[in-house]
């Protein structure tokens, strides 16, 4: 299993208490320099423009202007977003920033994309919000356009939502064959069968029986299409609080996380490092390779663990 991070950006009011906008920038910075240093896989923004779980006045990072500061300020760890918003972007001009990105990093991006969600932010920033199935179509071109534009000298697409009529994307990035595309969602009949056509990752957030279901469908879809589900690598999100018993650590999570979380509370990595152990353990049955982990408090983290020998048991797990 490799971990990664969910890094502090003020979607959920993470930043909330650092009043500078200079500061709260260092403040995020830093934890990705420090998940940097201590070994996580990756590092991951959300693709949000107001807070959550309301809108507010807190401040919020931009993902991908931030995923291209957070390239040049770290050197190992990867970097990818949980996941684009596709209806935010045209996506040829998506892959043209994700390559200029991936040059920045010498290779370490990830991109994430998803149908997209948060409906009042699209009303409040003035971008149409469509039903369901026309933003998974809109999806389904916008891989397309994206992988186009990664591999071919004068990309060529004509779709309903998107066309491109010899775009010419250069650099095209570091990463060979194009840069690895993570396609996030869970939906059974659309966006999974598009991860076992074109995901080379996947993410799904959800309770742990859930999870196995959904990647079983995915298999079943992979059969279908021809493509080794093997090749397909498969991450899943999760919330941490380590304490010395269970109730401690439940009695330290924030009640509305609670209530966000519902039924994936029996699955996540809060409680002592026995019940950590085995849930790690239960991720991995059902298939999940990374655990993108979001900490409630992601600078006490650091403040707790980052000095003492136990770092390597709290950051990479080592269990």
């Amino acid at each position: 299993m490799k971990y990664s991070l969910f890094l502090p950006q003020g979607w959920l009011m993470d930043l909330s208490s650092i009043q500078s906008p200079v500061e709260a920038y260092e403040a995020m910075t830093h934890t990705a320099q420090t998940a940097d240093e201590v070994g996580y896989e990756s590092v991951w923004l959300v693709d949000h423009v107001h807070t959550a779980p309301q809108s507010s006045q807190a401040l919020i990072f931009e993902s991908w202007t931030s995923t291209a500061a957070l390239a040049r300020d770290t050197k190992r760890v990867r970097i990818g977003q949980m996941v684009s918003c596709n209806g935010y972007r045209n996506p040829a001009l998506l892959a043209k920033m994700a390559s200029t990105v991936d040059v920045l990093s010498h290779g370490r991006l990830t991109v994430g994309i998803g149908a997209g969600s948060g409906q009042q932010e699209h009303y409040a920033y003035g971008y149409e919000w469509l039903e369901t199935p026309e933003r998974l179509s809109q999806l389904s071109e916008a891989v397309h356009v994206l992988q186009a534009m990664w591999t071919q000298e004068e990309a060529i697409f004509e779709g309903n939502y998107y066309q491109v009529h010899g775009a010419i994307n250069q650099p095209k990035g570091v990463q060979k064959p194009h840069i690895p595309l993570l396609i996030g969602g869970n939906g059974e009949k659309v966006t999974l069968k598009l991860v076992a056509k074109y995901g080379d990752a996947c993410n799904i957030g959800e309770d742990v029986e859930t999870i196995g279901h959904k990647l079983a469908i995915l298999q079943h879809h992979c059969e279908n299409v021809g493509r080794n589900y093997q090749n397909i690598y498969r991450t899943a999100g999760t919330i941490c609080m380590v304490a010395d018993t269970d109730e401690e650590a439940l009695a330290r999570v924030p009640e509305k996380m609670k209530e966000v979380l519902g039924t994936m509370m029996h699955s996540v990595l809060i409680g002592s490092l026995d019940t950590i152990r085995r849930r790690i353990t239960a991720y991995e049955a059902v298939g999940i390779q990374e655990l993108v982990i979001r900490f409630p408090d992601p600078f006490q983290l650091f403040e707790l663990y980052i000095d003492v020998p136990l770092v390597s048991r709290y950051s990479r797990w080592e269990m």
